[in-house]
């Protein structure tokens, strides 16, 4: 949940507000178990991420930039993995989540969500995707990736935000 996300242009991801509303609600519910996942652009850009910043030269900013400021409060006790890299899934997210149910939401739902949710399932995870609580670059892709982890069930479970607290209630 990143401004560069947020703001109008070439990364905005529709939705972007009112999946924002759904995180809130969820990082509010889930106080000290969330981890924010965070993308900065790398300076190097190594390989395909020159040719891929040529395209995207609005964000070839650095990594203190406010394009890359979480948009909603990320209290101190919340942990926040930063990469340059779509997914996030990796050592620092397993070891942070490990004996943890691992629930995912966010931006992008056809890049950032998807390049996290395939590793970890991959990894022998369970994953539920928010689908509320998620935003894609348009709402057709949104819902092409929501479609794609899908199809991967039981390893991938879709919910929204109010089946996921209302099952919080029961536990």
């Amino acid at each position: 949940m990143q401004e560069a996300f947020r703001r109008e242009g070439g990364w905005q991801c529709v939705g972007y507000d009112a999946a924002a509303e759904q995180v809130a609600r969820l990082a509010e519910a889930h106080s000290g178990d969330v981890i924010w996942t965070k993308f900065v652009r790398d300076p190097q850009e190594k390989g395909a991420w020159g040719p891929y910043y040529d395209r995207w030269s609005e964000f070839r900013v650095d990594e203190d930039s406010e394009l890359w400021d979480i948009t909603l409060p990320v209290p101190a006790s919340d942990a926040v993995v930063t990469l340059p890299t779509f997914g996030k899934w990796g050592d620092e997210l397993a070891s942070l989540t490990e004996g943890h149910d691992l629930v995912v939401c966010g931006v992008a739902t056809d890049c950032c969500v998807l390049s996290t949710v395939l590793p970890a399932v991959d990894a022998g995870r369970t994953v539920t995707v928010v689908t509320d609580a998620c935003a894609g670059a348009t709402a057709e892709v949104h819902d092409q990736a929501l479609n794609l982890m899908g199809m991967l069930a039981p390893m991938v479970e879709l919910t929204t935000t109010d089946e996921l607290l209302a099952a919080k209630v029961v536990d």
